[in-house]
């Protein structure tokens, strides 16, 4: 079988970077990327596409359209989907003879519609962790949606949330991966007789990849229809951060990691000579306040008063520990920002554009492409870390060995 991606929402490619590293070094036939879409809605800088094109080359099958504009069935053949799409309303309503509709500019349909397409043997993809919980009025809900969006096309799907620092990496960043394979595949004929405990504990895609203390399934079900309306409109289920689908057949367990391996530590990637543009300078008062604890009296639009509270975090941020999520909004005067003390000064500072793309596994300098210094820090926030998906393209890279 080819090892052909099809790489939707590509961003600067950090997909493309993790399934790549991982044929470094092995006998194993290199991933090839035959499309790849990246579009930021309502910039006329486009310079997520202008860095993914200035590593990648700037080719015809690289397409910086919205999604929503391209017919699905142009994309080429693929035997490997990737993504990382947002977290967003997924409820779908009756439209008489247009069938389903969701929200509008709500991407897991474009994802979907690629699926119905294409048929693509293999699908992998990533989400922030409260997809399993969503919305809170109907927990469970959207990924419900997304699980019997794939068993109505043919496919079997495995998640796991991942905190990448739980295996090493350098942080905290916790994210749902979902990977789906389709009914008629090797893999999937391989697993039929696989008990789903066994699968979620042993030998499924994520016990292999990331290892985890021996579970149980904590909560089980049978999705009760395909109609992704009567799902929207009615059924919740409390997702756990593993789990396994079926037929509509739903398993799911509490992972525990299980990792006794080298761990990075945010000392580990900082700089050295660090220009003092990056210093905060001698008035901390501000961070202070953004990093302390605070109750605050305020009054919702009904007139109705309350206390908002939120307790202090790290500052300086401790660099003997993987570092916080980072978010797009690293480096700006706000509570998430990281404030570290610089190896040589002692000094209190931010980050550097390089230090946040080594959090995420990129290569230094992966974002020095033309684009403003408060672009690189948020398309790293918007990144996943490449460490992780190098790790789970070796377990595909076995995987797809064995399909014919």
């Amino acid at each position: 079988m080819k090892k052909d991606i099809c790489e939707l929402f590509a961003g600067v490619g950090g997909f493309r970077i993790g399934l790549e590293t991982s044929t470094n070094g092995t006998t194993f036939a290199p991933w090839k990327t035959v499309f790849a879409n990246q579009w930021e809605p309502g910039r006329k800088r486009q310079d997520a596409f202008d860095c993914y094109c200035a590593h990648f080359g700037r080719r015809p099958e690289y397409i910086n359209e919205d999604i929503g504009t391209i017919d699905k069935t142009s994309i080429p053949d693929h035997t490997l989907l990737v993504g990382g799409f947002p977290c967003q309303d997924y409820s779908v309503a009756r439209t008489g003879a247009k069938g389903i509709e969701g929200k509008k500019g709500v991407l897991w349909w474009q994802i979907r519609d690629t699926l119905e397409a294409k048929l693509p043997p293999f699908v992998l993809l990533e989400n922030v962790d409260r997809l399993l919980k969503s919305p809170t009025s109907q927990r469970g809900r959207d990924f419900a949606i997304i699980l019997a969006s794939f068993w109505a096309l043919g496919y079997r799907v495995e998640w796991r949330v991942v905190n990448a620092a739980d295996y090493g990496f350098v942080q905290r960043r916790r994210r749902t991966f979902i990977f789906a394979y389709r009914d008629d595949t090797s893999y999937a004929h391989r697993m039929n007789d696989t008990d789903p405990l066994v699968i979620l504990n042993d030998n499924g895609f994520f016990a292999t990849t990331f290892p985890m203390k021996e579970c149980r399934v904590v909560a089980e079900d049978q999705l009760p229809t395909q109609d992704l309306v009567e799902i929207s409109d009615h059924y919740a289920f409390p997702f756990e951060s593993a789990g396994f689908m079926k037929d509509g057949h739903i398993f799911t367990a509490k992972a525990i990691p299980n990792y006794n391996g080298p761990c990075r530590i945010l000392r580990d990637i900082m700089d050295h000579d660090v220009p003092q543009e990056f210093y905060l300078g001698k008035n901390l008062a501000k961070w202070e306040y953004l990093k302390g604890a605070k109750k605050i009296e305020r009054t919702a639009r009904n007139g109705h008063k309350y206390t908002f509270s939120e307790g202090a975090i790290a500052f300086p941020d401790s660099i003997d520990k993987p570092a916080r999520t980072m978010l797009t909004s690293e480096a700006t005067t706000n509570r998430s920002t990281h404030v570290i003390t610089d190896l040589d000064t002692g000094k209190l500072r931010l980050l550097t554009p390089e230090e946040a793309e080594a959090i995420q596994g990129f290569p230094k300098g992966w974002t020095n492409t033309g684009m403003t210094k408060r672009f690189r820090y948020f398309c790293m926030g918007n990144a996943l870390v490449t460490n992780l998906v190098e790790k789970m393209g070796k377990t595909l890279n076995e995987i797809i060995e064995q399909e014919p």
